[in-house]
């Protein structure tokens, strides 16, 4: 069985949905059959290298709440990430484009390290306050995963899986995904949002159920 994850790398409610979804995967009994992959998801395409000033005010402006509510926001996110183990520092977080870092989440695949560098660079991004542009930070993280370092600076000097993070882009498109995280069962079911670990694993059950005669024989 396939679930396809599509996500971002600076969006707090992926990281807490990684985290609630490998739960669910734990529970789910077939969790051995279960292939993850994890898919682009920009949630500012246009975003520069990296944006200046305030993060809470940046997030009031936008979202059309005080500054104070735009903390207290984030201050709740702090206390529901702690609850996952997860350790948020919004005061550390730098804010810039993240299609680099998904580029090579799509590297590490090919090595079969797709979920380690995906949980490092969240981790870099929301505990180390690590910006996701910059490509020395990029090239020391994919080290400590254990890809190549020549590999990793000819991409990131290059456009190598540009076309695989557009594709993936798209694809959300094609399937009405707006909103991350989203996980997709087969291209045949969806949730959308950091479900609690009781509802993915319905969703993983459900699509488990769900196979096709073929695919139940492969």
């Amino acid at each position: 069985m396939h679930v396809e994850i599509w996500s971002d790398i600076a969006c707090p409610w992926c990281y807490i949905g990684k985290r609630r979804f490998e739960a669910a995967l734990e529970q789910f009994e077939h969790r051995d059959d279960v292939n993850v992959t994890w898919r682009s998801f920009e949630l500012d395409p246009g975003a520069p290298h990296e944006r200046e000033g305030d993060r809470a005010e940046r997030l009031a402006q936008k979202y059309g709440m005080t500054v104070e509510q735009a903390r207290e926001a984030e201050r709740r996110l702090t206390s529901m990430a702690a609850d996952e183990g997860l350790a948020f520092r919004f005061d550390l977080a730098r804010s810039g484009t993240t299609f680099d870092a998904h580029r090579l989440v799509h590297l590490a695949e090919t090595h079969g390290l797709q979920d380690a560098m995906k949980e490092r660079l969240l981790q870099a991004y929301f505990t180390e306050g690590e910006l996701m542009s910059d490509h020395d930070t990029l090239m020391r993280l994919a080290a400590e995963v254990g890809l190549d370092e020549q590999e990793v600076r000819e991409l990131l000097a290059g456009h190598s899986y540009a076309d695989e993070v557009r594709a993936d882009e798209r694809t959300a498109g094609e399937l009405g995904i707006s909103a991350v995280p989203t996980f997709v069962v087969d291209r045949k079911l969806g949730a959308s949002g950091a479900q609690p670990p009781d509802a993915l694993l319905d969703l993983l059950r459900q699509g488990w159920t769900q196979r096709s005669p073929a695919s139940a024989l492969a």
